[in-house]
């Protein structure tokens, strides 16, 4: 009886384990199940799958760790700075790079604090502020004034451009990718100043090259003062362009104190120029359409105006086949279609539009860029048989100076190809309209 007794006892005590340990299997299986389906069911014994279960884990999560190391040494060693910011807007790490950007020296590597303690700039904090908002990336340029707590370092430092590209990243951090512009400014900036400089060297002796030329056409007979007369072109063409080199840097350096502003009539001094350049167009045989009110002002200076027609159109009329017309069109806009801003409540849009063969896609980016010509060959390739017309190519100076002094009106210029002619499309949008009177259609 003992022994059944004790027989009795051990299978109930048995059958109790082996229960226990059915149910530890099963609350074990809910626990690991989220760490990998790919394992299966476990069966027993529990404690060697347990364990490889937890090995798996903790070396993913090693893994994980050297990737982040690995990912922040990089950005420690890239060229743009980078910072990263919580929801809200804690500075959580940031790359060698941006703590020279941003004069973050109080701040140590472990530290969560704002980023608005450490960095006093507006615009970043509002450029952050955005991309969570929107959940999308966002691009912004704006000129950045280092603080310090010393106020005689301070007074040493300068203001940076900077710009800045941010990424919305998961539970509403933002990530920020920043990149010093002022290097290339300031290199900018000595490239121009040595291009003035040397331009104020030649105009001297390129005027007294002149001299000696005007003074060597009166004293030959032909055929031998058709060479003087080649030189005299060229030595022209020189001087016209350190002249507009000096121009446009004059422009750009101190747009504001060159313009003498006035109202002026846009459509009366379109005609003017017109009645100028006509002349060229006669071998050709142009003629010019105008569309729009019969007169429009806006506050503009004549002079830097007159400049601008005078270019835009003389380039229209080089480029422009026999027997053809240049369109002009002239409309008031309203605030919402003027691209440049809401400070006004009406805008001038002006349309310069020829038949020739129009830009080439790849220059349209570059044509307002200083000393840009196209490729004349590859226009060539283009072109229908027995048409002679190349693309537009420029001088190099002339649309710059355009464009810069359009700028400087708080305007906008643009180049296109019209779909309607196929010829170029200027297209201009300045502000500040002062009359406009109905509209008129006449040629």
């Amino acid at each position: 009886m003992l022994l059944l007794g004790f027989v009795l006892g051990l299978a109930v005590g048995f059958g109790f384990w082996l229960w226990q340990q059915i149910q530890l299997n099963r609350y074990l299986e809910r626990v690991l199940q989220p760490l990998g389906s790919h394992s299966g069911k476990i069966g027993l014994p529990l404690l060697p799958c347990l364990r490889q279960e937890m090995s798996t884990v903790k070396q993913q999560h090693q893994d994980l760790q050297l990737s982040l190391q690995t990912y922040k040494e990089l950005l420690d060693f890239a060229p743009l700075g980078y910072l990263q910011v919580d929801e809200e807007n804690q500075l959580l790490w940031c790359n060698q790079q941006a703590r020279e950007i941003l004069h973050l020296h109080r701040w140590q590597p472990g530290q969560v604090r704002l980023l608005l303690e450490l960095v006093r700039s507006y615009e970043l904090d509002q450029l952050i502020e955005q991309t969570r908002d929107w959940q999308k990336p966002q691009v912004r340029e704006w000129i950045f004034h280092p603080s310090l707590d010393n106020p005689k370092a301070m007074l040493e430092l300068k203001p940076l451009a900077l710009q800045a590209f941010t990424l919305p990243l998961p539970q509403r951090e933002v990530g920020v990718f920043l990149e010093n512009r002022q290097p290339l400014l300031d290199m900018n900036h000595q490239r121009d100043r040595s291009f003035s400089d040397l331009a104020h060297e030649l105009r001297t002796p390129l005027t007294s090259i002149r001299l000696v030329a005007e003074t060597l056409q009166t004293r030959l007979e032909p055929p031998l003062d058709r060479w003087v007369n080649r030189l005299m072109q060229e030595v022209d063409r020189l001087i016209n362009l350190v002249q507009s080199w000096l121009e446009l840097t004059e422009i750009e350096t101190n747009s504001t104190m060159v313009l003498n502003l006035e109202s002026v009539d846009v459509r009366s001094l379109i005609a003017s120029v017109w009645e100028t350049i006509e002349p060229l167009t006669q071998n050709q045989h142009l003629s010019i359409s105008y569309t729009g009110t019969q007169k429009i002002c806006i506050q503009a200076d004549k002079s830097r105006m007159y400049q601008v027609f005078v270019n835009l159109l003389d380039n229209s009329i080089k480029y422009s086949p026999a027997d053809t017309t240049i369109f002009i069109e002239m409309k008031v806009i309203s605030v919402n279609e003027f691209i440049m801003g809401d400070r006004f409540s009406q805008a001038l849009e002006i349309n310069i539009i020829d038949s020739g063969i129009g830009f080439a896609t790849t220059d349209l980016p570059h044509v307002f860029e200083r000393f840009y010509r196209g490729d004349k060959a590859r226009h060539h390739e283009s072109l229908p048989e027995g048409k002679t017309i190349t693309a537009i190519t420029g001088s190099g100076l002339g649309l710059a100076i355009v464009q810069q002094i359009i700028i400087a009106h708080g305007g906008i210029i643009k180049a296109m190809n019209h779909p309607d002619t196929g010829g170029a499309w200027i297209q201009i949008q300045l502000p500040e309209v002062v009359a406009n009177s109905p509209r008129q259609d006449y040629s």
